[in-house]
């Protein structure tokens, strides 16, 4: 999401990857419990679908920046050679996946024999060095239809894959209309298809706009429950109604109306919990992604939201590259029947909602998470404690987070009290109470416009992340 200081309103930049063409409904080998063999949709190379990103970013610079690739992308490169330090999530990312990375001799080799995945250890990655600035160097297709597009295929099509020359060039990004709602004056910007996350954010801000929920204590009982109500209406909508809106009709105006909205209030027991009859969409999603907000004083406006989906992709690196590949093959359904099956050329649906909140048309947020399903339940929490509660980034962010998966049961941080639990349990909702400050609650990263001209960016403590001023 770009919003340039002289745009009346921001573009959606979508990069998202999509399905191979050799692709199907039918492409995954089942057993007898009808998930896919050797978790061949959510590592190798058939997990693998066609990368967007280089393509992406360099849309971006070319359109919207200032700077030429060499001078965005070398201080890049210096990190990768000189190296990192592992953090203790790297450190149980890499020791969770080792097995899977040894599977493959690009992973084994970078990951396991070149360098020590431990905490306070230094990550070094010249391969990724030599990588970005051939990037820098050659024309913006070399990615995509030059050498690097061989090692790319070499890597999957040896692990199984079924991505090949045509998908790579004829891969494009595209610039959309972002879905736009209003939230007690505020403009809110956010990701619009084949993510679902902006256009439930909008329709959750919608319905909690007939609610005083700036009276309410954060994280209340009566917090909590009207949260955990409104989750389970908007997650039953993504579950029966999102898809990528090029194979399916998705109503996502009918879904961002405040009409709606005003019908599915008063379904809501203000009291008591209420079922859902909608399929459960968490099944499908991760964890893993990355957000980060940037924003500057002539108000410049840039949220972005990528991933590789898992933390380590499909665990297939092209020898020599230092890059991992994606397996968001895996954000499909593996059930045929499915909406969001996999086809030809289709984009998986995703909850990614990089979000920019203006007021009276000028810069006031920049807020998006990774947290897979649970991104739209972070953003719009994060959102509410700004707008309703008066908070700074900081305080809004480090909040206790709480998600709902349509089901009566409420996962809540473990800063929250237990006799806040006790009278949810009494409401009839299933409490699950998890660390204090639990990465299953995302990591926001926000950009806060204060009154006085300053600006004010946060990360979220949750997970590996930091706040920086230049």
């Amino acid at each position: 999401m770009i919003k340039a200081a002289g745009q009346e309103e921001p573009v959606l930049l979508d990069f998202r990857e999509y399905a191979p063409h050799l692709a199907s409904r039918d492409m995954w080998e089942l057993d007898e419990n009808g998930k896919p063999k050797d978790r061949q949709h959510a590592v190798g190379g058939k997990s693998v679908a066609v990368p967007g990103e280089v393509a992406g970013l360099l849309m971006a610079l070319n359109q919207y920046g200032t700077m030429s690739k060499k001078d965005v992308i070398e201080p890049a490169a210096e990190l990768a050679e000189r190296g990192i330090v592992v953090t203790q999530m790297m450190e149980d990312h890499f020791t969770k996946n080792a097995e899977t990375l040894k599977r493959w001799k690009g992973g084994r080799q970078l990951y396991l024999e070149q360098n020590r995945i431990q905490k306070g250890k230094i990550f070094k990655n010249p391969a990724l060095a030599a990588t970005l600035r051939q990037i820098a160097r050659e024309p913006d297709n070399w990615f995509y239809e030059g050498s690097m597009a061989e090692r790319i295929l070499a890597a999957v099509q040896e692990s199984g894959g079924i991505l090949d020359a045509e998908d790579m060039k004829n891969y494009r990004p595209a610039i959309r209309r972002p879905v736009y709602g209003t939230y007690r004056g505020y403009q809110i910007y956010s990701s619009n298809l084949p993510s679902s996350g902006g256009t439930h954010i909008i329709q959750t801000l919608n319905m909690l706009e007939h609610f005083d929920v700036g009276s309410m204590e954060v994280n209340s009982p009566e917090y909590i429950h009207l949260f955990s109500e409104i989750f389970k209406k908007v997650y039953g909508d993504r579950a029966k109604y999102m898809a990528d809106s090029n194979f399916y009709p998705v109503p996502v105006n009918g879904m961002i109306s405040k009409k709606y909205a005003d019908e599915l209030v008063k379904q809501i027991d203000t009291s008591r919990c209420g079922g859902s009859s909608a399929g459960d969409p968490w099944i499908y999603e991760h964890d893993d992604t990355t957000h980060y907000s940037i924003g500057d004083k002539d108000g410049n406006m840039v949220s972005v939201t990528k991933t590789i989906n898992h933390f380590c992709g499909a665990c297939v690196v092209p020898e020599g590259t230092g890059f991992l590949l994606n397996d968001t093959m895996a954000d499909f359904s593996v059930m045929r029947d499915s909406i969001n099956a996999a086809e030809a050329n289709k984009k998986p649906l995703s909850t990614m909602s990089p979000t920019i909140i203006l007021k009276d048309g000028k810069p006031y947020a920049i807020v998006g998470s990774p947290g897979g399903a649970r991104i739209i339940c972070n953003v719009v929490q994060v959102i509410s404690k700004l707008i309703d509660h008066n908070m700074g980034m900081d305080e809004a962010i480090d909040s206790p987070r709480i998600t709902e998966d349509t089901k009566c049961r409420v996962m809540m941080e473990g800063r929250i009290s237990p006799e806040t639990a006790a009278e949810l349990e009494k409401m009839g909702h299933q409490i699950e109470t998890v660390l204090d400050y639990d990465v299953k609650m995302g990591g926001v990263q926000g950009v806060l416009y204060l009154p006085d001209g300053t600006i004010q960016g946060s990360a979220d403590p949750r997970r590996d992340g930091i706040a920086l001023g230049y």
